[in-house]
């Protein structure tokens, strides 16, 4: 290790080790292995305790092929269940966990994946570490989680997931995407089940609601409710998560970037990038990875611009799914938020997988408000402007 006194040198520096930077990593190592790639990770292991899913359609075939030794776990469908209507979809679900991506980052950096490290200062082209040490480098890409901003307006997807090892086989053969057949609790609230083996399960108890915070008690609770519900006996708890994750209904996103710290890059839930309705962050983190990685130059500056266009176009692009989130947080009683949902799972598999990857047509877009409303009208028309939920102009 270096003196605190001496500056190290690297190439590109990865301030924080989630998923966004976790990503770019491994796509400049694969495409540009000649650069020395610095992973700064607070916690003593990359990646936090997570699981992110996608579905297959999310993201082309050749970020899939690069994702691949990622993947844990492969389902062939899922189910969603609510009180008036049930369906399972051919969509093909995959999963990575934290602990494969600690390993594969692990693999792949050696010893410049640094892990409980903490930084107390970042700027384009260095980084300070609480001892003292310093990190000279081209490109500074800060990734340390979301960035609180009042130009964004936001609801909240909260969870608590535990993997479950139970004493008799649980019978599941596919995920359980949204289980909204539970009471329906601080907003639409829906059961989410993975299947990792016979006799193990990730339960997480979700809610959509108006306010960041999270019981992890009570929610936890609940999935011990959920299980012997379903007949299951619990043997242990092996393992257990928890997320607050952004759902936006809108915002000015020049004015976000604006707050941003000049010639540095933000990636990741920072730089506003993850589906707006569900939350999902990995297609939006593999795709920004693979366009960092064939910058013609690694700068702070390049990279910064690339993020922030990115970021904006991607934003306005998704302004049909903010206005979708707005009826669902802003038109109706927390308690009938699942209706929305519940109809929306009657409507093709093709149109729900484009939306999933946030690439809705404008046909799409048609069909998904045509018929009758799960909302009243009235409070509908009263969302239709970003403003009604954002002060100031349209975003």
């Amino acid at each position: 290790m270096e003196s605190a006194s001496a500056a190290l040198r690297a190439d590109v520096v990865l301030v924080g080790g989630g998923l966004a930077n976790s990503l770019i990593a491994l796509r400049l190592k694969a495409l540009r292995p000649g650069l020395r790639v610095l992973l700064l990770e607070r916690e003593a292991t990359i990646g936090g305790e997570h699981t992110w899913c996608h579905f297959e359609t999310d993201v082309d075939a050749a970020i899939g092929g690069w994702l691949r030794p990622l993947i844990v776990h492969r389902w062939t469908g899922y189910e969603v269940r609510f009180p008036a209507h049930a369906r399972r979809l051919p969509t093909p679900y995959l999963a990575i966990t934290s602990r494969r991506l600690h390993e594969v980052v692990g693999r792949v950096l050696g010893p410049d994946a640094w892990t409980s490290v903490a930084v107390v200062d970042v700027n384009p082209h260095q980084v300070t570490l609480a001892d003292g040490r310093r990190v000279v480098a081209g490109a500074v890409i800060d990734g340390r989680g979301p960035r609180r901003s009042k130009r964004l307006a936001l609801g909240w997807q909260k969870f608590v997931g535990q993997d479950l090892r139970l004493s008799a086989p649980h019978g599941l053969t596919a995920p359980i995407i949204m289980d909204a057949t539970v009471p329906q609790t601080d907003g639409y609230r829906f059961v989410y089940v993975l299947p990792l083996d016979e006799r193990r399960l990730l339960i997480e108890d979700t809610r959509y609601s108006d306010g960041p915070g999270l019981d992890r008690a009570s929610l936890g609770a609940a999935i011990a409710d959920y299980a012997k519900g379903q007949g299951w006996t619990i043997e242990a708890v092996e393992r257990e998560e928890h997320g607050v994750l952004p759902i936006a209904l809108g915002g000015d996103i020049d004015g976000y970037w604006r707050e941003a710290r000049p010639q540095v890059a933000e990636v990741g839930l920072r730089a506003a990038l993850f589906q707006p309705t569900t939350g999902y962050s990995l297609p939006d983190a593999a795709r920004l990875a693979d366009k960092i990685a064939a910058l013609p130059r690694i700068t702070s500056a390049s990279v910064r611009a690339c993020v922030e266009a990115h970021s904006k176009a991607a934003w306005r692009k998704r302004r049909f799914l903010r206005l979708l989130n707005r009826m669902l947080f802003r038109a109706c009683a927390p308690e009938e938020r699942y209706r929305v949902l519940e109809r929306f799972y009657r409507l093709s598999v093709p149109l729900i997988q484009r939306f999933y990857a946030a690439r809705l047509t404008w046909r799409d877009k048609a069909r998904v408000l045509v018929g009758k409303p799960p909302v009243p009208i009235r409070a509908a028309m009263k969302c239709i402007s970003e403003s009604s939920v954002f002060g100031g102009q349209d975003a």
